[in-house]
């Protein structure tokens, strides 16, 4: 017989081990988390956050919102940054 004085409510937090990251990624997320005055750890939390989670509830709706804006057509033209060479070989 439990009682709710009694009852211990345990919350788990997954925890993340990310490895081989390249040294250029974690100089930016150490740079974005300065600027936000935030540990790194928490810039990670933050970013993966947003990029999976979206910022606000309406996440889906601004995902569909996007697809729906994607253009549509026989001859849409979407841009290459051509500032990056790229080999071809012929």
């Amino acid at each position: 017989m439990t009682n709710d004085s009694n009852a211990i409510i345990i919350r788990f937090m997954a925890q993340l081990l990310v490895r081989n990251v390249e040294s250029a990624v974690v100089k930016k997320l150490r740079t974005k988390a300065a600027a936000q005055g935030v540990s790194v750890e928490e810039a990670h939390r933050r970013l993966l956050r947003s990029s999976l989670m979206g910022d606000g509830p309406a996440a889906e709706s601004n995902f569909i919102e996007y697809l729906q804006a994607v253009p549509q057509g026989d001859h849409v033209e979407f841009p290459r940054d051509r500032s990056l060479p790229r080999k071809v070989a012929l």
